[in-house]
């Protein structure tokens, strides 16, 4: 993966409705922390997450609001086990790790479905437009087929609300960075059966490079037909128009990274379009029996116009240009059906189900030369990979309670029937086919302690193709993990603790330093120990924590490496994040810390990274005059660090201060 992350100051606005903005707001927060919620991620169903036997982390609404995540990875960044930023600044794709592996192309879902990924026509994602994300860790492929052996995030989107709400938001920031959000919902007739979202994102903005912007426009209608208690379809849609930098890397010579900018603002931009339409449905034909299904298609064009250094040591630098054109169609089904009853003394919810995936894109690249003056050319660009697969699975899953015994216990078969076309070649055809599973155990011991443990397995279709031209083999692996979560009585704290396995086999590397989305495959072993605390220190103080030890040894992979450590896996993380909202004044304040320690900036581990900690605040303030309006500083990397990390034998500058000025309106 090439050329790092973006620096952004913001200023925000928002509008709800008067109620929301009272509770929400004004004085001390009297909501629970997330230690009761539930979510579909882990098991398709909606489940406490204290009774799911995997480690499982929620961000709801509230986090998104206290931290103004400007991208997936900020949004992740103080979750145990994830592991962003190892690219450094770049503002183009969120590339992040889950247990030391790769979940950028194969870990990101999107309302339970996959976002469906080519080399470089990637799906981004809008934190604006979230409602929540769940981070399962630990292989899911049992309900969700193509998924990654570290685990997944399923980012949830915006839906239509049962009470009007009504929110606006303007956001300044540094590097010139301007941006107004809006976000309107409610009913759109008297009971309540027709309702509505709109979500809309407006910036223009600079970024800490001369040349690379960060400009974005999107919007995400949504609509809901309610017409009984029993049935429910929801229509969920999205554009996005972006246009960024193409490359933010720094050049390395034989000592590493230098001060020399690779490209040339001239000839550096990345335009970036996407969109999706589709809906969930849902029908219940008595208490026991439901049925849903899932169904999107996305569109992705992405155009990158980018320079590279030829010669650094002529005057002016000999620079070279490029050109990548992706165009990405993807389409996604899934066909649910649940059904509960009772056995004697056990209870079941069965799941069954069917999905389809199908993916088709095309690639096409050009290289020239940058004049010293003027206008730089585009070069010429020609075909050079035409991919398409079809992925097709059948899945069952019990979920069983008796007392205080949960057993979870789920199989799946995948096919995967796959095309790929080079000029000049023979199409290259893959027909492959995998059985997964996986059963998990708790044990409720009525006082808050729930120990688990459980064996998975994953099955992960590969889009793209290795160094060598040929498509990238299924990646499998299996996990077996073991751990314990206490909820403290009056939901006051949720406490968790794992340990874990990975095994992989066929594991796809991402190798920048001979270009950029090159491929390599690896044998992986990943094991580890993750912490998680989320806790209500006292009213209005909150807290969340985490740990992780994570020992990522390459088992199979390019000369030399095996026995070694994957490159930019830091064996310790660990994170802090606080808020504290002063009682009957508004006034809330709020600080994090993220960490990560040593690790090796190439997998033969003769280049060693230093260990780098980041520190994140806030200021935010509700008018206790004017209801429903808030102000709101931000400050990511507050003292402006900039460690160099290196990932796979190349090296970048990590993302400085970022500074966001937010002033929301909610009515």
């Amino acid at each position: 993966m090439q050329r790092p992350l973006t620096l952004a100051l913001l200023l925000s606005t928002a509008l709800a409705p008067a109620a929301l903005a009272e509770a929400a707001d004004a004085g001390p927060r009297t909501e629970d922390i997330i230690v009761t919620g539930n979510t579909t991620a882990a098991t398709k169903t909606e489940t406490p997450l204290i009774e799911i036997p995997q480690s499982v982390t929620l961000i709801d609404a509230r986090r998104l609001e206290d931290r103004r995540p400007q991208t997936l990875n900020q949004a992740l960044a103080y979750t145990p086990g994830v592991n962003v930023g190892n690219y450094g600044f770049d503002t183009r794709y969120d590339a992040f790790f889950i247990r030391g592996f790769q979940a950028t192309y194969t870990g990101v879902f999107r309302d339970g479905l996959r976002q469906l990924n080519s080399p470089s026509g990637l799906f981004r994602n809008e934190p604006y437009g979230l409602e929540s994300l769940t981070v399962v860790r630990g292989p899911a492929s049992v309900l969700y087929g193509a998924s990654g052996a570290g685990g997944l995030v399923d980012v949830r989107s915006k839906r239509p609300t049962d009470a009007p709400f009504y929110e606006v938001e303007g956001i300044i920031g540094n590097h010139d960075r301007y941006q107004v959000n809006a976000d309107l919902s409610g009913p759109l007739t008297a009971n309540g059966s027709l309702s509505y979202r709109l979500t809309g994102v407006a910036r223009d903005s600079g970024t800490q490079l001369e040349g690379y912007p960060d400009n974005r426009y999107f919007i995400a209608p949504a609509l809901r037909f309610a017409p009984s208690e029993d049935t429910s379809i929801t229509l969920l849609g999205e554009y996005m128009k972006s246009k960024t930098g193409a490359s933010a890397v720094y050049y390395n010579d034989a000592n590493g990274i230098t001060d020399l900018w690779s490209s040339d603002p001239r000839f550096n931009d990345f335009d970036h379009e996407q969109w999706r339409v589709g809906y969930e449905a849902e029908h219940r034909f008595s208490d026991a029996v439901k049925v849903r299904q899932n169904l999107r298609y996305t569109d992705i064009h992405a155009h990158l116009d980018y320079g590279f250094v030829i010669d650094p040591a002529s005057t002016p630098v000999t620079r070279g240009s490029g050109v990548a054109i992706d165009d990405n169609h993807s389409f996604n089904i899934d066909n649910q059906a649940q059904v509960d009853f009772t056995t004697g003394i056990f209870t079941h919810r069965v799941l069954v189900g069917f999905d389809y995936n199908n993916v088709k894109y095309h690639t096409a690249e050009g290289y020239g030369s940058i004049p010293a003056t003027g206008a730089v050319p585009e070069p010429a660009t020609s075909p050079t990979a035409r991919q398409s697969f079809d992925q097709t699975g059948l899945y069952a899953q019990d979920q069983i309670k008796a007392g205080p015994l949960g057993i979870v216990a789920g199989i799946r078969h995948d096919w995967l029937d796959a095309r790929t076309q080079k000029p000049g070649a023979d199409e290259i055809k893959q027909d492959d086919k995998a059985l997964t599973g996986r059963v998990g155990v708790t044990w409720d011991f009525g006082n808050g302690l729930v120990p688990y443990a459980n064996w998975s397995s994953s099955f992960e279709p590969n889009i793209g193709l290795l160094v060598d031209d040929t498509p990238a083999q299924p990646t499998k692996a299996k996990q077996v993990e073991a751990g314990l979560k206490y909820q403290f009585p009056g939901n006051r704290a949720l406490l968790s603790a794992a340990v874990f396995q990975i095994k992989q086999k066929n594991g796809v590397v991402f190798d920048a330093s001979s270009g950029i989305n090159e491929q390599v495959q690896f044998d992986l072993r990943s094991r580890g120990l993750e912490l998680e605390a989320s806790v209500r220190l006292a009213e209005g103080l909150d807290l969340t924590a985490a740990y992780a030890y994570t020992d990522m040894e390459i088992r199979r992979g390019a000369a030399g490496t095996a026995g070694k450590t994957l490159s930019a896996t830091p064996k310790h993380s660990a994170s802090v994040w606080a808020d504290y909202a002063f009682a009957g004044t508004g006034l809330g304040l709020g600080g994090g810390v993220r960490y990560f320690g040593k690790s090796y900036g190439n997998d033969l581990n003769t280049i060693r990274n230093d260990d780098r900690a980041f520190v994140d605040a806030v200021v935010h303030y509700s008018v206790p005059s004017i209801a429903g309006l808030r102000l709101q500083l931000n400050a990511y990397n507050l003292f402006d660090s900039e460690p160099v990390t290196c990932a796979a034998g190349y090296c970048y500058r990590s993302e400085g201060r970022t500074v966001l000025g937010s002033v929301r309106y909610r009515f």
